[in-house]
């Protein structure tokens, strides 16, 4: 009777029980246009005009020159994710003929909560360097996550 009643038991337990990596999965959108590593490293190719990097990376964050008066563009992305995640479960039983309360009803219950936070940071910084006819003549990037 008592392995009944664990077995019973044994899903009510569970509900609610999720960890907080679920949790980010179900809250982060990463379904959205953000320029990442493989998007440098499969469509930006030395010869692109800055029209076409522009097109596939958008606006850069700085233009600059080098000594040779050539265009420097510079993308600096940075992202921070915030998740936080609580849960909450437990169980809760009316159990007849068994207790102290008013006409042999009882009850009993079990309840716990847990939580969770993180916090990441994301960055991404690419260098693309122009010749005089405005073409690309060589780019690099640079990733970390911290």
């Amino acid at each position: 009777m008592k392995a009944l009643i664990r077995v019973m038991l044994l899903p009510v337990l569970l509900v609610g029980c999720a960890t907080a990596s679920d949790h980010r999965k179900a809250v982060q959108d990463d379904t959205g246009e953000r320029v990442t590593v493989g998007t440098v490293q499969k469509e930006i190719r030395v010869g692109m005009s800055s029209a076409e990097v522009a097109e596939v990376l958008g606006s850069p964050n700085i233009v600059s020159t080098d000594d040779e008066r050539r265009e420097v563009w510079i993308y600096d992305k940075v992202a921070t994710d915030y998740v936080q995640s609580r849960s909450s479960g437990g169980i809760s039983a009316l159990i007849l003929g068994i207790g102290s309360a008013v006409g042999g009803l009882g009850s009993g219950g079990y309840n716990s909560s847990a939580g969770a936070a993180s916090t990441s940071q994301r960055t991404l910084t690419i260098i693309i360097k122009y010749d005089h006819d405005g073409k690309v003549r060589d780019f690099a990037y640079h990733t970390s996550k911290f």
